[in-house]
């Protein structure tokens, strides 16, 4: 169990482990992980604060459902065409576009 727990947080959180890892600019790997981060978040601070109402508790649960929908995507994305993140950021001389 204890192998499982430290294999799914390498997975999800270090980014060599993870899909991200094919990625080749770590700055750009750095920034989709913040982005799913900041995404799992708001998911679920919206959940969480919407166990108030019914409707509000739908919405907070698709909610976290197209959060897992983008962060699958992204990682799967990441592993089979990593020259998709290619190009955001800064120029090779350190200038922004």
């Amino acid at each position: 169990m204890r192998k499982f727990v430290v294999h799914a947080w390498n997975f999800i959180f270090n980014h060599n482990v993870s899909p991200l890892r094919h990625i080749k600019d770590v700055a750009i790997r750095h920034y989709v992980l913040q982005a799913l981060g900041f995404m799992w978040a708001i998911s679920f601070s919206i959940a969480i604060g919407s166990y108030v109402t019914a409707f509000a508790n739908i919405v907070g649960h698709a909610v976290l459902i197209g959060a897992a929908a983008i962060t699958v995507s992204t990682y799967t994305a990441a592993r089979v065409k990593p020259s998709m993140f290619t190009g955001f950021g800064r120029r090779p001389n350190g200038e922004h576009e």
